[in-house]
C-alpha cells in the first residue's frame, strides 16, 4: 500500500513539475499575454465606468464592486481554462492517441494532475497583472484570512467540477474528425456563462438561475464572488454542496461516456 503511493506520488510528482517548465518555454507568449491582458484589462475598465456614468448601483453592486469582480476574474482566469477537448482532437488528428491510452498510468488521474499543475503556472504567470490591477486600476483585495481559505476551496472544487466536464466533452471527439468548432463554441459559451465578463447577478433572473447551476458558473462566478464579497462567505457551504454534487455526477457520467467512446476511436495520423 504504501510503496504503490510512494510509486503514484513519483509518478503524478513528476507530471506536476513538468507542466510549467513546458509553459515558461514560450516567453515571447508570456509576454505578450500580459500586454494584451493589460489593455484587455483597460477597456473593461473604461467600459464599466461609462456603463455607470449617471447611476450609483446596478443589480444591486455599485461600480467599485463590478470593476473589482471584473479584475478579479479576469486575473484569475486560468482556473476556468479546459484544454481537453483540443487536447483529444490534436491526439487523434497526430495519432498520439495510441499513446496516450497506452501508458501505465491513470489516464484521467493523468490529465487532472496537469489541469491543477496547468491552473498553477498561469495563475503564477498571471502576477504581473495583479500588480497592474491594483497600482493602475485600484483593485482591492480582501483582507480577511478566512475569506482567501473559502476561495481556494471554491477554486479546487470548481476546477474539478470543469476537469469532469471538459473531459466528458473531450469525448466527443472520438466521434469526429474536427474540433475547432465544438471547441470555439464551447469556449464562447464558457466565457459568457461563467460570469467572466459580466457578473451573473447582472442578468435576468430566470437566465441567472439557469446560469448559475452550470459547470462554467462554477469555477469563475462562484469563487470570484465569494472573493469579491458579491457572495457572503455565510453561504459557501451550501455553493459547496453543489459544487460536490455536480463533481459526483460528472464524474460518474464522463466515465462511463469515455468507455462507451473509446470504442470509437479512429487513429487518423502518426
Amino acid at each position: 500500500m504504501i510503496a504503490t503511493l510512494r510509486r503514484n506520488f513519483r509518478i503524478y510528482g513528476a507530471i506536476a513539475t513538468l507542466q510549467p517548465k513546458l509553459s515558461l518555454a514560450y516567453r515571447a507568449w508570456f509576454w505578450s499575454s500580459i500586454v494584451l491582458n493589460t489593455i484587455a484589462m483597460a477597456i473593461y475598465v473604461f467600459f464599466w465606468q461609462a456603463v455607470y456614468a449617471g447611476q450609483t448601483t446596478i443589480a444591486g453592486l455599485d461600480m467599485q464592486q463590478t470593476i473589482n469582480y471584473i479584475l478579479l476574474a479576469q486575473i484569475f482566469l486560468p482556473i476556468a481554462d479546459g484544454f481537453l477537448l483540443w487536447e483529444f482532437g490534436y491526439n487523434l488528428r497526430e495519432g498520439r492517441i495510441a499513446v496516450e491510452l497506452l501508458r501505465p498510468v491513470n489516464m484521467r488521474a493523468n490529465y487532472y494532475t496537469q489541469y491543477l499543475s496547468n491552473m498553477l503556472a498561469f495563475l503564477a504567470w498571471n502576477i504581473p497583472m495583479a500588480l497592474v490591477a491594483t497600482f493602475l486600476f485600484g483593485l482591492r483585495w480582501p483582507t480577511d484570512l478566512t475569506t482567501w481559505v473559502v476561495f481556494a476551496i471554491t477554486v479546487v472544487l470548481g476546477r474539478t467540477v470543469l476537469y469532469f466536464f471538459d473531459w466528458a466533452l473531450a469525448c466527443v471527439t472520438f466521434y469526429t474528425t474536427e474540433v475547432w468548432g465544438l471547441g470555439v463554441l464551447v469556449m464562447g459559451f464558457g466565457l459568457f456563462a461563467s460570469g467572466a465578463l459580466v457578473p451573473l447577478v447582472m442578468m435576468p433572473t430566470w437566465l441567472q438561475g439557469i446560469l448559475r447551476m452550470l459547470p462554467f458558473a462554477q469555477v469563475v462566478y462562484v469563487p470570484i464572488s465569494l472573493l469579491s464579497g458579491i457572495i457572503p462567505i455565510s453561504e459557501a457551504h451550501g455553493l459547496w454542496l453543489v459544487q460536490i454534487a455536480w463533481i459526483i455526477g460528472l464524474s460518474i457520467f464522463s466515465q462511463y461516456f469515455f468507455r462507451i467512446a473509446i470504442r470509437k476511436v479512429t487513429v487518423q495520423g502518426g
